[in-house]
Order: structure tokens, then C-alpha cells, then sequence
């Protein structure tokens, strides 16, 4: 496949979201090990499984910022640590809120710089961090 010359506003804002994607790696991993409690079994492999969903985030990311001519950064945004478990899960609740804001905005630049592979890249994301939302409100019941 050949490369394709990329706006810097985009490969910009696609190396912001994989440096959230790689902090929220980091931040869901911590959670997974670090949490307890007898409501915590069903919850750890949830921390997991969107950890790895994230992680996929992250490579897909970097792919098509490698592609766009870009360098994929490596460094991820801090996390947030530990905690009762319903401390994690309402961190991780608003880290999705925060990921789903940010891809919209994304989206309208790509649709700004007429971009249609990276929009539906990043429609594709958006439907799993909302996802991942729906899935922390319930388990807080909301």
C-alpha cells in the first residue's frame, strides 16, 4: 500500500488519541490486578477484555498515522490508579465519556478534510468506546 501524505492537524489529533488509547491500556490493565473485593470476578475480565479492545484501538491507530506519514507516538496520556472497585469503574466510566467526545470531534475534522477512510476508522472506534460506556453504567446501574 502505498503512503499518503497526511494533514499534520490530523496525524496530530490521531496521535492524541492513541496516546489516550495507550494510557487507557495502562489505566484498565491496573484494574484488572489491582481490584477486589467479592463483587471484583466479573468486573476483572471486563477490565481485561477492554484493555485488549484498546490495545487494538491503539495498533489501528498507528497504522493509519504510519500510513498518513506520521509517527506513531509511544508515550501514553497518566492514568488514573486503584481505588474501591467503584472508584475504578466510574474512572474508567468517565475515560470513555472523555474518548467518545474526542473521536466526535475527530470524526467532523476528517469530515473537514474530507478523509473518509480515517472517519470510518474512527466511527468504528467511537462504536466501541460507547460500547465500553453502556457496559461500566451497568455495572454502576445507571
Amino acid at each position: 500500500m502505498a503512503k499518503k501524505s497526511g494533514s499534520k492537524e490530523l496525524i496530530d489529533a490521531l496521535n492524541l488519541d492513541r496516546a489516550y488509547e495507550l494510557g487507557a491500556i495502562i489505566q484498565y490493565m491496573g484494574h484488572h490486578y489491582e481490584a477486589t473485593g467479592k463483587e471484583s470476578p466479573a468486573i476483572i475480565e471486563e477490565f481485561k477484555k477492554t484493555a485488549i479492545d484498546e490495545m487494538k484501538h491503539a495498533e489501528k491507530l498507528a497504522e493509519r498515522i504510519a500510513y498518513l506519514g506520521g509517527i506513531p507516538l509511544q508515550k501514553p496520556v497518566p492514568v488514573k490508579r486503584g481505588g474501591a472497585l467503584e472508584a475504578m469503574v466510574k474512572d474508567d466510566l468517565a475515560t470513555e465519556y472523555e474518548a467518545i467526545e474526542r473521536y466526535k470531534g475527530h470524526i467532523r475534522l476528517c469530515e473537514k478534510l474530507a478523509d473518509p477512510t480515517t472517519r470510518r476508522l474512527l466511527e468504528d472506534i467511537l462504536a466501541e468506546e460507547e460500547g465500553h460506556a453502556d457496559a461500566w453504567e451497568t455495572v454502576l446501574g445507571r
